[in-house]
């Protein structure tokens, strides 16, 4: 099979991060890969959620969509429905789970960062492209407030990044395009941390039921890539 662009299996989309995209959240990233543009934004808010109240610890917690126009055909904003979609509830939920995974949230103090994924145009990996560029515009906030004298230190652990591989046409690839994905025979997505632990592993066989071997070589490929996306992340952010 013949991909985009000569892209060998298992090779990233090109990827651009552009920092402090927007004037007035703390910390923004416009990210982009291949095709895909998804525009990322960390907020903070002086107060914890209700249910938190007694807490002595930060949260994080975000947000996703997708402009009606990222796509091919116009999809009517959640908005106008009344309620958001189970899948766009299923990947914010995957993004605030990411960021905490990597935040100290004691030594982030009584506080909230609002983690915003806005996808301007769609052609597959939104969610993992997503975590990777949230976690640039989390880093950014929380120097902010390292910066301003609100934190005595950073309360970031580690790094994160996220990216999928699949099964298509019995081969393994990395990072699958909108194509790829709408024809594979196996969808993976891998969360993962700068020092290789898993946050969470998403798999489905869309067509034949997928091996050991295949789950391995899959397996392997997110690990090269989350390791080239986290290099591209300590570029970015320490330019």
């Amino acid at each position: 099979m013949i991909r985009r662009n000569q892209r060998s299996p298992d090779q990233l989309r090109p990827i651009t991060i552009t920092r402090s995209f927007v004037d007035h959240a703390e910390g923004s990233c416009l990210i982009t890969c291949g095709n895909t543009r998804v525009l990322c934004t960390a907020s903070i808010e002086e107060k914890l959620p209700f249910w938190m109240r007694d807490q002595n610890r930060g949260w994080i917690t975000a947000e996703y969509g997708m402009l009606p126009r990222a796509t091919h055909t116009r999809t009517v904003r959640e908005a106008s429905r009344g309620k958001q979609s189970g899948r766009t509830l299923e990947i914010q939920r995957l993004i605030g789970r990411s960021m905490r995974a990597v935040v100290n949230l004691e030594k982030l103090g009584k506080r909230t960062i609002w983690i915003d994924c806005d996808v301007i145009q769609a052609d597959g990996g939104t969610r993992t492209v997503s975590i990777t560029g949230a976690f640039i515009a989390l880093m950014d906030a929380c120097r902010r407030l390292h910066e301003g004298g609100l934190l005595s230190e950073l309360p970031i652990i580690d790094y994160i990044a996220a990216v999928s591989s699949g099964m298509v046409q019995n081969v393994p690839m990395l990072d699958l395009d909108y194509d790829e994905d709408s024809h594979c025979q196996t969808d993976m997505n891998f969360v993962m941390t700068g020092s290789g632990r898993f946050v969470e592993i998403q798999g489905t066989a869309e067509g034949s039921p997928f091996s050991r071997q295949e789950f391995d070589s899959m397996l392997a490929l997110a690990e090269k890539g989350i390791k080239e996306l986290i290099e591209l992340q300590r570029k970015a952010l320490n330019p």
